[in-house]
């Protein structure tokens, strides 16, 4: 509890330490512009994610997480017309599920888990086309033992999509091998500690419909295949997302629900309920940059 109040603290903090770079437009045209994967507004979102576990393994139907997830957008407008985003993601994870394949017992750690880095290149056409490439990375920050992948990873990513006056739909893949490190676990399957490395495809496709008034609804289904282990990740997702307007500052918060229907068998997530609450900042960094 003290580790989510200190994160809320810190959230509202850095948005309060930001003018927000909105301008005059409505709820709903920013609801419109948050939901663009492609979107030029600067955002700090944080996920609150609890999850349910099933398996076969001895009391893997008996394990519960809370993660949290820290992952701002910051996009960096270039000369050409075109806009770098880059994406890092903090996560911390309180319970998560450990193997231990000495006692042959399920056990609980918790910490500081892998950051992660999206970096896409690209731009919204005026026809409604949107493309970005680039790369995402892993990088082992884990705090403890189990709560990550033991590796660097990397690979390349891209994404296409397109933009109407209700929606915005498309895909976005990546996939990641390590480059460097001891590889005991995959970054989706870090509950069962295994020698291996890391080979993963992550497919997400999004389909957001944007209605009026600030809501947003839809679903962005992250699909995964791990090849070390040849494992599928696959979850039904729905999202539901409300944008306002707090004392000048845009602020989208959003409820989350996965239900995995196809997970690894010996322990996996089998539910997740996730809150997000994204404010609306200005990019001080790109001012840097541009001056």
């Amino acid at each position: 509890m003290k580790n989510l109040v200190g994160t809320l603290a810190l959230l509202i903090g850095l948005s309060s330490a930001f003018a927000a770079e909105s301008g005059s437009r409505s709820k709903e045209e920013i609801a419109k512009e948050l939901a663009n994967p492609n979107t030029a507004l600067t955002s700090l979102k944080l996920q609150i994610q609890y999850f349910s576990f099933d398996g076969d393994l001895p009391a893997a139907d008996d394990q519960e997480m809370v993660k949290l997830f820290f992952q701002p957008t910051l996009p960096f407008p270039l000369k050409n017309g075109k806009t770098l985003w880059v994406r890092p993601g903090v996560p911390f994870v309180i319970d998560q599920p450990i193997y231990d394949t000495d006692s042959r017992r399920l056990g609980s750690r918790s910490g500081l888990g892998d950051i992660t880095l999206d970096v896409q290149y690209g731009t919204t056409l005026e026809n409604g086309f949107l493309w970005s490439v680039g790369f995402s990375s892993i990088f082992p920050t884990a705090s403890k033992e189990g709560l990550g992948s033991d590796v660097w990873a990397l690979g390349p990513g891209f994404q296409l999509g397109r933009v109407t006056e209700k929606s915005v739909f498309g895909v976005f893949a990546n996939h990641q091998w390590d480059i460097a490190g001891d590889g005991k676990s995959s970054p989706e399957s870090p509950y069962l500690r295994r020698e291996t490395g890391v080979s993963l495809t992550a497919i997400q496709l999004f389909g957001i419909f944007v209605p009026g008034g600030g809501w947003s609804f839809g679903s962005m289904p992250i699909m995964t295949y791990n090849h070390e282990s040849e494992e599928w990740m696959v979850p039904l997702h729905l999202t539901v997302g409300k944008t306002v307007i707090i004392n000048g500052r845009p602020w989208k918060f959003s409820l989350d629900l996965n239900y995995y229907v196809v997970r690894p068998d010996a322990i996996a997530p089998e539910w997740m309920v996730g809150f997000n609450v994204a404010p609306v900042v200005e990019n001080v960094f790109a001012k840097w940059f541009a001056d």
